[in-house]
């Protein structure tokens, strides 16, 4: 992209001085034709890595047949794929869209007509946790609660009561009459990769049972794979009654999903809710190939095998590189690493190994590669943030003549 064209572009990214032209696998290219390990996955997007195959022509060949006809009319395929998501989860309705932030809009619309459409309309605030994100709708952002990201949008939407993440007893004072649920990610990923302790959730799962409240969990980041398992509520032993989908969904083409029980959904009648372009044939077509990908025996287990790989070889870092780098964090192939540095400089260092990393709140670097990566890309990874780290140690005195 030239230096004029991208003026044109809304700056409300900070972008890197870097694009790039093509992917493989775990990889991208540069357009000066230099090769990056992919370590950020467009932000867990890239489940699969670039261009794989059998993505790519499940998409080639629905190009081929229709690319929209509006949910004016029935999706066969849509369908099938919304089968599937039931057959794997809690669920008995699914709903597409193109979005996290829009999965999450259908949560917040789910759980309020729920309760309006069994007479109880005052009933439609939700708990949230402090270190959430959950979109940049306006709705969404009154769900995170982040002043950083609400700054300048007018007052914020009403409707949601945050709370210290994983403090039980803050969640009871914040549960009154117009309490309709709560809302929760099983790992906060852009909060810094944070979970609380398994019986927390469990906890919040009695507790609306016992108070008649939905319990919503934000899969956003985590479903599909990417804490060694198709969704993280599996791994917690507990069930939510609604629940979000979108980044790895379609592999990287736009789509995502809000999964309900029948229960959950009661109050979801026809024009309660509707989307454009939500369900998309090309958007189906992608999330059904990922899923044969990911639903094939052993996927998992390889995902747990590269989490525990990394793990270990990246704790090893922390060992030499105290003055860098100080705690791992994370489930399955979703790893945050601390730093005692500004993260951002060690995003920047890594990058200039060549490994494409992320950040996410509370100083933590995140590591979100592929969940076909293999044995020696870790190995690679690691190499380079352990040559990033030295980097960073040797300037240190240096920054601190200075």
């Amino acid at each position: 992209m030239t230096k004029s064209a991208a003026t044109h572009l809304l700056p409300v990214f900070a972008r890197a001085e870097l694009g790039f032209e093509r992917g493989e696998g775990c990889w991208l290219i540069a357009t000066n034709g230099e090769r990056y390990l992919d370590f950020t996955s467009g932000v867990a997007v890239n489940a699969l890595g670039h261009v794989h195959p059998h993505l790519v022509a499940a998409l080639q060949e629905q190009a081929t047949k229709l690319w929209h006809m509006s949910n004016l009319f029935q999706s066969p395929d849509g369908e099938r794929l919304a089968v599937r998501l039931c057959e794997q989860s809690f669920a008995d309705f699914v709903f597409f869209c193109n979005s996290g932030a829009e999965a999450l809009e259908c949560v917040i619309k789910v759980v309020r007509r729920h309760h309006a459409a069994k007479g109880h309309p005052e009933r439609y605030r939700l708990v949230t946790f402090e270190g959430a994100f959950h979109g940049r709708t306006l709705a969404t952002l009154a769900a995170t609660g982040s002043a950083k990201y609400l700054e300048g949008f007018g007052p914020p939407m009403d409707g949601f009561d945050q709370v210290p993440h994983g403090d039980l007893e803050a969640v009871k004072k914040a549960i009154g009459p117009q309490t309709a649920g709560i809302l929760i990610e099983p790992i906060q990923g852009e909060g810094g990769v944070r979970a609380a302790p398994p019986a927390f959730y469990r906890a919040l799962r009695e507790l609306c049972d016992e108070r008649g409240l939905l319990l919503a969990f934000d899969e956003v980041q985590t479903g599909m794979g990417r804490t060694g398992d198709l969704f993280a509520y599996r791994r917690l032993g507990v069930t939510p009654d609604v629940m979000s989908l979108a980044k790895a969904l379609g592999g990287g083409f736009p789509i995502g999903a809000c999964l309900a029980t029948a229960e959950a959904a009661s109050g979801m009648t026809p024009g309660s809710h509707g989307s454009t372009f939500g369900g998309n044939p090309l958007a189906i077509a992608a999330a059904n190939a990922v899923l044969d990908v990911m639903l094939k025996p052993g996927f998992f287990d390889h995902v747990q095998k590269m989490s525990l790989l990394l793990k270990q070889k990246l704790a090893s870092v922390i060992d030499r590189h105290p003055d860098v780098v100080s705690e791992i964090r994370g489930e399955g192939l979703l790893i945050g690493i601390k730093a005692v540095v500004p993260s951002g400089d060690l995003v920047t260092a890594l990058r200039d190994e060549k490994l494409l990393t992320v950040g996410a709140g509370d100083n933590v670097v995140r590591f979100l590669p592929p969940l076909i990566v293999t044995e020696a890309e870790i190995d690679d990874s690691v190499a380079r943030l352990e040559r990033a780290c030295a980097a960073i140690s040797s300037s240190q005195p240096k920054r601190a003549a200075s």
